[in-house]
């Protein structure tokens, strides 16, 4: 599936360091997936810049490690996921025409609408 990529994403982790345990095996993962993690002056806050597969392969590496105070750092870089355009999701099904409604809403994080919207269009053209 190909998600569209926005060009740079950015994350505010206030009180990064001091919300998650192991604060420096994560600050390593972050680093070897290519984002840039960064204090913000002086403060406790830090900022996390990146594109979205590497949000992704940051939230796969943190997700095998079963922190559970990383957990806050896994949704806040899943709220930023970009949505799959109606074009997209129209691809997705025209490369597997035997995918199902709810597979599709799984792998896309689209809508019930969307998916429908997705399907009709391909079975009625």
């Amino acid at each position: 599936m190909q998600i569209p990529t926005v060009s740079m994403l950015e994350i505010q982790l206030n009180s990064f360091v001091r919300r998650i345990a192991r604060a420096n095996e994560l600050k390593a993962l972050i680093k070897a997936s290519g984002a840039k993690l960064t204090r913000k002056g002086r403060s406790r806050n830090w900022q996390l810049q990146g594109e979205w597969p590497q949000f992704a392969l940051i939230i796969e590496l943190a997700e095998t490690q079963n922190e559970p105070s990383w957990l806050w750092v896994i949704t806040q870089l899943k709220s930023v996921k970009p949505k799959a355009s109606p074009s997209d999701l129209i691809e997705i099904v025209r490369q597997n025409p035997t995918i199902t409604l709810t597979q599709l809403i799984v792998k896309t994080d689209c809508t019930l609408i969307e998916a429908r919207q997705a399907l009709d269009s391909l079975a009625f053209d």
